[in-house]
């Protein structure tokens, strides 16, 4: 991992919050769902690091090469439950808020899917890896090659 910054060695005690936030979040959201989360906010924010950790975490924990590069283009892929899809849906919504927020169709789709603190934990999810991400764009993080 090269970069400009190793921020946790610089602001080791905001870094550790945000650690603490992280395993709040892996506790109470689903892991598969999780992860599929964490890389669609990593794609649309461009965040190399990201993008190469959480698609080698759902590889790893048995999701299809198919489902993974699926995220990339999810509106038109057919493989993904109406769960996943109304997470994805406010994913693509809270990580590219514009002046409207989240629309209230976008927030309707997740009430039918989720129950009100699955939704909670779901922001808060959305919220976290948005934060690592504009941490690994702004620093310059890099993925090592796997083999």
């Amino acid at each position: 991992m090269s970069g400009r910054m190793r921020l946790g060695h610089v602001a080791p005690e905001g870094y550790q919050a945000l650690i603490g936030l992280d395993k709040y979040v892996q506790a109470n959201v689903d892991d598969q769902l999780l992860n599929l989360v964490r890389l669609r906010a990593s794609v649309l924010n461009g965040c190399t690091y990201c993008v190469d950790l959480h698609s080698h975490d759902l590889l790893k924990a048995g999701e299809s090469t198919q489902r993974v590069m699926g995220v990339a283009v999810w509106r038109e892929f057919p493989f993904l439950s109406s769960r996943e899809r109304a997470a994805l849906m406010l994913t693509d919504a809270a990580t590219r808020l514009g002046e409207g927020g989240v629309p209230d169709e976008v927030w309707a789709g997740v009430e039918q899917a989720f129950t009100e603190k699955e939704i909670a934990d779901l922001i808060l999810a959305i919220g976290t890896i948005n934060l690592w991400n504009r941490i690994g764009v702004s620093t310059g993080m890099q993925p090592s090659l796997r083999k």
